[in-house]
């Protein structure tokens, strides 16, 4: 089977920009507290009346022009998001139809931040199986709008962007190698979203019990995230028979820099050669490693050739890892 190589990447983020100064009138906070604890100085934030599929649509717009694919080629839509424009339709079904992508599928990826790579995942397997030619990959998040901004251990955090991958075959070697999907819903409880499902629908008490935020236990967290990291990229490593140092970039979902930090240690990968742009977007969710990738590409960090390792995790929790040889 052919790999699946990416052609084309796209990326997006809000205008507006807040910075941890902007914060401190907000909540008990400081920049300095903040930077210490997260590596965060700003982050995105949408406007009001811009929803997920605003930002998904200008990423994607920019990755098939950079692709020099027309919307009509594109056969399959994969959306990573918890965030979505609405309950339903998908995302990816708004996406579809707003970028004039009349043959294709589409569908959401329900993954929390892990959405970036389990999109990836999905959207190679199809390439992979040669049932379909062209796949677009999007991650996107409005993250803010379950942002409790009186909640000082998440408003710091959370912030808005998208990102998109459009894969094809690969006739060089070129191209995803392999990628791993894990997933424990025994942790379900450090990150979560209590309101708004079936579980606790919308109503006056939920709202009043500010159900409808993102919660999260963040020291438990830390350590957990850590370790998913370490081990998802560990593994995927020894698994293709490759070693740390033969990588030439590392891109984790930029979640915290001290996880980051940490997980790079464990690995024994020098911070060199890890991608490193949270002080500037915070926490975007599935948008994260695809907006990192994406930076990573333009700033000309990424070669012909180089080998990439990629890794999630994400609220569930997930996680996942991803092998990318450029």
């Amino acid at each position: 089977m052919k790999r699946a190589k990416i052609i084309g990447l796209g990326a997006y983020a809000p205008k507006r920009i807040l910075t941890n100064a902007d914060l401190e009138k907000m909540v008990e906070t400081s920049d300095e507290w903040i930077i210490q604890r997260t590596g965060i100085r700003e982050r995105h934030i949408a406007d009001d009346g811009e929803a997920t599929s605003d930002l998904a649509l200008r990423a994607a717009q920019e990755a098939l022009e950079r692709a020099g694919v027309e919307p009509s080629d594109v056969e399959f839509i994969v959306v990573g998001t918890t965030t979505g424009d609405m309950t339903f339709p998908t995302t990816a079904n708004v996406l579809q139809h707003r970028l004039g992508c009349r043959n294709a599928g589409s569908v959401d990826v329900y993954a929390a931040c892990s959405g970036s790579i389990y999109s990836l995942s999905i959207g190679a397997q199809y390439i992979q199986t040669g049932k379909y030619r062209t796949v677009l990959c999007v991650g996107a998040e409005t993250l803010s709008r379950i942002t409790d901004w009186t909640d000082r251990g998440t408003c710091i955090l959370l912030a808005d962007a998208a990102g998109a991958a459009v894969l094809r075959p690969s006739d060089d070697g070129s191209g995803i190698i392999d990628t791993d999907l894990y997933s424990d819903g025994g942790y379900w409880e450090l990150l979560y979203q209590p309101a708004g499902g079936s579980r606790n629908p919308a109503s006056h008490e939920t709202l009043d019990r500010r159900m409808h935020y993102a919660k999260m236990k963040g020291s438990e967290l830390f350590k957990v995230a850590v370790r998913m990291l370490e081990d998802c990229s560990a593994a995927i490593l020894a698994k293709n028979g490759i070693k740390p140092e033969e990588v030439d970039l590392f891109i984790p979902h930029q979640a915290n820099l001290r996880i980051i930090q940490a997980a790079a240690k464990r690995l024994n990968m020098p911070m060199e050669k890890v991608l490193v742009n949270i002080d500037r977007y915070g926490n975007t969710g599935a948008a994260s490693v695809y907006v990192a990738l994406e930076e990573a590409w333009s700033l000309g960090r990424v070669k012909p050739g180089d080998l990439l390792l990629l890794a999630a995790f994400g609220g569930g929790l997930t996680w996942a890892s991803a092998l990318v040889r450029w």
